[in-house]
């Protein structure tokens, strides 16, 4: 019978355990964070491109639960871990650099001249509010992506997307 997952060839035929085994081998550091995220959609997006980018860890920060079909079974293969409340999501964060991808803070400077630590948490929040005020004073740094057209943001999925890439540019490739 042919595996029809959305599995790279080297993991065709093996269990979900396993490919979660083997990717567990080659993790990167990156770790991300999802906040007031209303749309489930956009949470299963952003879990599935943090599994093809093999991020260490997701962490979904108030909701608990979320539409795993846009995640394309991909959250089986990565750590996903729920807090019920900012704290509690800070307390696993003591080593790391909090990134917010925001482009509503006068905090917020270009994507494009951020030089990542490998030790990185990228933060997402909703496209209606963004991230919340009490999680944006946490953020270590606050960037935004450059857009050149007359809409002032992209979707947020597609945000996390092009952040994980910009990381992975710099510590993996």
């Amino acid at each position: 019978m042919e595996d029809s997952r959305n599995l790279t060839d080297e993991f065709k035929g093996m269990a979900n355990e396993q490919v979660f085994d083997a990717l567990e081998k080659t993790r990167t550091p990156l770790e991300i964070a999802i906040e007031n995220v209303e749309h489930d959609f956009n949470i299963g997006s952003i879990v599935r491109t943090a599994n093809s980018f093999n991020a260490k860890k997701v962490h979904i920060i108030g909701k608990k639960k979320y539409n795993r079909r846009g995640a394309m079974c991909t959250d089986k293969y990565l750590q996903i871990e729920h807090h019920p409340t900012i704290e509690d999501f800070l307390k696993t964060q003591k080593s790391r650099e909090l990134v917010a991808i925001e482009n509503n803070t006068e905090r917020a400077k270009p994507l494009l001249n951020k030089k990542f630590i490998q030790d990185t948490t990228l933060l997402f929040g909703s496209e209606n509010n963004g991230i919340s005020s009490e999680l944006l004073e946490k953020a270590h740094d606050v960037r935004f992506i450059e857009s050149f057209g007359s809409t002032r943001s992209v979707n947020v999925g597609v945000a996390a997307g092009i952040a994980m890439y910009e990381y992975a540019r710099q510590i993996i490739l």
